[in-house]
């Protein structure tokens, strides 16, 4: 009998706007630089997004009656089951958004920068959050009511255009990536998972654009993060992570996965 690929259970979420691997297999990311793995200058580190365009401009989420909400490093923002009544955009910092499968293991939805939404889709069709949101470190959120955050869409198209475009392109990430994710092998998986966190790090906007930087990138994650956020082991990443650099698809500097 034929063994069933395991659907790993982040694939299914749909909490988080930015999901860790949305553009992961676009065509857009597959360029030289990531082929070669070229290391001529000096790397990135950081969480952080260069010249990130938030998706909403601060002055006109507080316009509309945002407020900031300040949080510490571990501090949890919404549990998963609560009901969706915020919209919520990362000003400072970094928060996560979690689920756990049956025997308690963590699978990581997204990790957010500054600039970055999440949790919208709750908002839109009224259930309850799927996933838990925690910072990573200390962060400051800019956070709307549901009422006004849907008076300002209506009231700025443009704006209500950029959600329409995400929501698209999660529609075309699920289309293609769904079959391919589950039957791929571990190299593969993380290799295209590191692959869109250096899109990230690059200029972006969030209608989808992207402009790809030629730096290297140090992946500021540890080897148990990438395992939450591909749904594999932390002993299959390391073990993984330790044959690519061998291949010389990726370097090891400082304990930091470098691309």
């Amino acid at each position: 009998m034929k063994k069933k690929a395991r659907m790993p259970a982040f694939l299914m979420d749909y909490s988080s706007v930015w999901n860790p691997l949305i553009k992961a297999f676009l065509s857009s990311l597959m360029i030289t630089d990531d082929n070669n793995h070229s290391l001529d200058t000096q790397p990135v580190i950081g969480l952080h997004i260069e010249n990130m365009t938030p998706m909403i401009d601060k002055d006109i989420l507080l316009e509309y009656g945002g407020k900031e909400v300040a949080l510490k490093k571990n501090e949890i923002l919404f549990h998963a089951g609560t009901s969706a009544l915020y919209y919520y955009q990362l000003q400072e910092g970094a928060v996560k958004m979690i689920t756990y499968s049956k025997d308690g293991q963590e699978f990581i939805q997204g990790i957010f920068s500054p600039g970055d939404s999440f949790g919208e889709p709750p908002l839109f069709c009224d259930f309850s959050y799927p996933s838990t949101a925690i910072s990573i470190e200390d962060a400051i959120v800019v956070r709307l009511s549901k009422e006004n955050f849907f008076k300002l869409l209506k009231e700025n198209f443009e704006i209500h255009l950029k959600f329409d475009q995400v929501l698209c392109n999660r529609l075309k990430y699920k289309s293609m990536i769904l079959s391919d994710i589950s039957f791929h092998d571990p190299e593969h998986r993380i290799m295209s998972l590191l692959k869109h966190l250096k899109g990230n790090t690059s200029t972006s906007d969030h209608s989808g654009g992207l402009v790809r930087g030629t730096k290297p990138y140090v992946v500021p994650f540890t080897r148990q993060q990438l395992a939450d956020m591909s749904g594999l082991r932390v002993e299959t990443v390391i073990r993984t992570v330790k044959k690519m650099e061998e291949k010389g698809k990726l370097e090891i500097v400082g304990r930091k996965i470098t691309i």
